[in-house]
């Protein structure tokens, strides 16, 4: 049994190995998988708005407990980032491609902008409500993600289909955070502070996080770049195989 004090630096850190297999096995999302975690790490600096309101997980030299900040969130929004904006595109053998220029002139992305920060406007004012900071977190999320698939429909199959992919994903690691740590939820999430519904032991707030990342992260890429994807042959001519 890993100790406590280490749980959250081996489970964060096992993230990083399919994010290492998948980058190595297909270069075509080389691209895409740097620019989603580097994206995506920062993100772990807001720990402090969830400890320990939402969770207080032992970490390494105590960082989390005493300061809020942790090392392991990092590593963990590193790894979660990289793979939830590629999961799609490698199940299905897709990749992004330039949107056509004529396609930008839509009367939808006359918003591309506001679409795009919707996440990032919503979060600071569902924030102030009187619930647990998990909760504004899941809904700017899906806000984030109904945004994406109005100002881009053709991503809207990216956010359905990779928040369904994302969870099951997400589900074996909680899985094995269970069985490697046994009641280390028990111990460490404030379940007392959220519904109290659990799928087995899995507290449902984690696994609604896992449907939002999973149907934001998706299409994120695409949308900011503006790329959409497309069949794997296509996508090749327009970006290199060898792409870093």
């Amino acid at each position: 049994m890993i100790p406590d004090s280490y749980v959250w630096l081996v489970w964060s850190s096992a993230f990083l190995i399919p994010w290492a297999l998948l980058y190595i096995a297909f270069a075509l999302h080389r691209r895409v998988m740097i620019w989603a975690s580097l994206f995506t790490m920062p993100f772990g600096l807001t720990e402090p708005l969830f400890v320990p309101e939402y969770w207080s997980p032992p970490s390494l030299f105590d960082l989390a407990r005493r300061t809020g900040f942790d090392i392991e969130s990092l590593i963990f929004c590193f790894g979660i980032g990289g793979i939830g904006a590629v999961l799609y595109n490698v199940l299905t053998r897709r990749a992004a491609a330039p949107v056509e220029a004529c396609e930008r002139e839509h009367r939808h992305h006359r918003f591309h902008r506001w679409a795009l920060a919707a996440p990032f406007m919503a979060f600071p004012v569902l924030y102030l409500l009187p619930w647990n900071p998990i909760y504004p977190s899941i809904a700017a999320m899906l806000i984030g993600a109904a945004a994406t698939t109005w100002c881009r429909p053709d991503l809207k199959r990216n956010t359905i289909v990779g928040g369904v992919l994302f969870l099951a994903y997400y589900s074996v690691f909680l899985l094995g955070l269970e069985v490697s740590a046994p009641e280390y939820i028990e111990r460490v999430w404030n379940l007392d502070a959220l519904t109290g519904v659990r799928l087995w032991v899995f507290p449902l707030e984690e696994l609604l996080f896992a449907i939002a990342f999973g149907a934001y992260w998706a299409g994120v890429y695409e949308h900011f770049t503006w790329k959409r994807s497309s069949e794997t042959t296509t996508a090749a001519t327009a970006v290199p195989s060898g792409a870093p």
